[in-house]
């Protein structure tokens, strides 16, 4: 059978590794352009909303690049919200000890920002997805080793699904890609939205996720 090569061009503008390997599992092969936005100097009135800023930012700074004409780039960003604090990585070791003991035994709110921009249209939909994340109990020894395996540094809130702190999360309510990184339902709601079947995309044989 041969393969087939989707009509659309898809752009990541992220560089989680997370997202591309949902993209990738669901039978997409994007391209990856990262758009570099510093992210510490974009505010909003609220977590949800900054998740939101950040994605559209992405998504508009990858667009505007001649190599992403005709493509429909991807922006998304994440935050946890934990008293209404929009949390994102944690700047060194120290923050994400305290964080991990300040969220154990608790809940949060994992926004998510989606922004998908159709460059041949210039047409741009986007929303936030949000999903309740229930934390266990470490101990104090499991967080200091957790935090020592470098990990939580690299992921907003500190923590993730698909890593070394999948034991430290008791469960969640909402939709598990969406606290990996990315909702293929969401995803799938903002290309309709731009006018685009999200089967469109799809390749025959997905390339493996690495």
């Amino acid at each position: 059978m041969t393969a087939q090569t989707p009509r659309l061009r898809l752009i990541l503008a992220s560089a989680s590794p997370a997202r591309l390997g949902l993209l990738r599992t669901a039978g997409f092969a994007p391209e990856v352009i990262v758009s570099g936005v510093d992210e510490d100097a974009l505010t909003a009135p609220s977590p949800a909303e900054l998740a939101l800023v950040l994605a559209e930012a992405k998504a508009a700074v990858v667009a505007a690049l001649p190599e992403a004409a005709g493509a429909l780039v991807i922006g998304c960003d994440s935050v946890l919200e934990l008293d209404g604090e929009a949390l994102g990585k944690p700047a060194d070791a120290e923050e994400a000890t305290a964080r991990w003991k300040s969220m154990r035994g608790r809940a949060g709110v994992l926004r998510t920002g989606h922004c998908v921009t159709d460059t041949t249209t210039g047409r741009i939909a986007s929303a936030t997805a949000s999903t309740t994340v229930r934390f266990g109990e470490p101990t104090d020894a499991e967080i200091a080793a957790y935090v020592a395996t470098g990990e939580p540094l690299h992921v907003a809130g500190a923590f993730t699904l698909d890593g070394r702190s999948a034991p430290f999360v008791e469960g969640i309510d909402g939709d598990h890609g969406n606290v990996i990184g990315l909702s293929l339902p969401l995803l799938r709601g903002l290309m309709s939205e731009l006018g685009y079947s999200i089967t469109e995309l799809w390749t025959e044989d997905p390339a493996p996720n690495d």
